[in-house]
């Protein structure tokens, strides 16, 4: 079972994204889904800016209501790939209850192993893929993901509900991995470049043969816009090739190491 959802831990709609883009390419069919109701707040006090962020989505065409749209959660399946893909939206309130509705389908369905699919911002430069990195329920499943290039997460601070699905998925003996990505702080809005890496990365782990093509083309688009706002701004430029260099160090340090042990047990040192 895969998971993302909006909110939290949906920078650049990277989690939801993969999620949508996954349930396309596969074909998966809506099979289920958790009713709103109970789950979220639609009016808090404050400007409007702050409650803007909470109340549903409306469309008015020459003065007709044509749209009220609550939050939704949907699941889908594809049967020949055995996969549920959950797109949904973190609830404001009563987790227990929605991690209940998670959990009780994925037993009715045998799941055998949880992915939850997130983003935030970071220091990663938009011309390099998004780090990866992952919380687990069981240590069993790092041997799984380390040949992918995911770190593991050393954090301490306010939890998202992935954090509390995949300690509940320990209890209960359902091995859950949460899967974030670190996309660039400075661009806002939806990120097609970080989505069709986390996509490809995320149907490498589990095994998929999909086509990317698509968000390929969309990607390129997406550099050639930021590129050309970039170019308008020398500090953001320089910015960013400190960026570049420091991403580029700290991939060299990670994938050479196996290769630098190798060169010293021959007694030929890198430094």
């Amino acid at each position: 079972m895969l998971l993302g959802l909006s909110g939290w831990m949906d920078g650049g709609d990277v989690a939801t994204g993969t999620v949508r883009h996954l349930i396309d390419a596969v074909g998966a069919a809506p099979i289920a889904e958790i009713e709103p109701e109970g789950f979220y707040i639609y009016n808090v006090p404050g400007p409007m800016e702050i409650s803007a962020l909470f109340r549903p989505h409306a469309v008015i065409a020459d003065g007709l209501v044509t749209t009220c749209e609550f939050p939704e959660n949907i699941f889908h399946a594809d049967e020949a790939t055995g996969l549920i893909l959950f797109c949904g939206k973190e609830p404001n309130l009563n987790w227990e209850d929605f991690a209940d509705c998670i959990f009780t389908l994925a037993s009715e369905l045998a799941v055998e192993t949880i992915y939850f699919i997130g983003s935030y911002a970071g220091v990663v430069p938009h011309t390099r893929d998004p780090r990866l990195y992952c919380s687990v329920s069981e240590t069993g499943l790092k041997a799984i993901l380390e040949p992918h290039g995911l770190g593991f997460a050393n954090y301490e601070g306010p939890a998202g509900i992935s954090t509390y699905l995949t300690r509940l998925a320990g209890e209960k003996g359902l091995p859950m991995a949460a899967i974030v990505a670190e996309i660039p702080a400075y661009i806002h809005g939806p990120n097609p470049r970080c989505i069709e890496a986390v996509t490809r990365r995320t149907a490498a782990i589990l095994g998929l043969s999909i086509d990317l093509d698509d968000l390929r083309s969309t990607t390129d688009g997406f550099e050639d816009k930021v590129n050309e706002a970039i170019g308008e701004r020398p500090e953001l430029a320089e910015m960013i090739h400190k960026m570049e260099s420091a991403y580029d160090s700290q991939l060299f340090e990670t994938q050479m190491s196996d290769l630098k042990e190798w060169l010293e047990e021959k007694g030929i040192r890198l430094d």
